[in-house]
């Protein structure tokens, strides 16, 4: 976060080896109910450019990897779309 003094300072983070439409089976794994909507939505977010998408569950606001990644690094948030984890 640009107020955080730290932020400045994080140092950027290789992406893991797989496509970013891709989530870690940790984060969103098969066997999830939605996966399939949720795979939707994501996809149809990036498709468009947009920053996210509202989660078909829940409704709350999901990032997709691909801003994820134009951060540069992983939070360490635990994010459904992080790019960085192996």
């Amino acid at each position: 976060m640009p107020g955080d003094p730290t932020y400045s300072h994080r140092v950027s983070t290789p992406l893991a080896d797989r496509p970013l439409r891709q989530p870690h089976p940790s984060r969103l794994p098969q066997s999830h109910p939605a996966y399939e909507q949720i795979l939707a939505a994501h996809e149809a977010a990036m498709d468009a450019g947009e920053q996210g998408y509202a989660d078909p569950v829940t409704g709350y606001f999901v990032m997709t990897a691909q801003t994820h990644a134009r951060r540069g690094f992983c939070c360490e948030n635990g994010c459904r779309h992080c790019p960085f984890i192996e």
